[in-house]
């Protein structure tokens, strides 16, 4: 039993896949919040009826 604990304690197959597991979340985040970011960017750059780009747009 002894034997059986200490090969589980230094068992380390699976923590690669969970550490890239970990980093494609925090990715996944930031991508997530970056966007909505830029979404809400746009919608202010457009949502000005004097801004020279809603009315350039507007024109054609």
């Amino acid at each position: 039993m002894k034997n059986l604990l200490q090969q589980f304690l230094q068992d380390e197959t699976g923590a690669t896949a969970i550490e890239y597991g970990l980093i494609v979340a925090v990715l996944s985040l930031a991508i997530v919040g970056g966007v909505g970011r830029a979404a809400d960017a746009l919608q202010w750059l457009f949502s000005d009826n004097n801004s020279r780009l809603a009315n350039a747009f507007a024109q054609h």
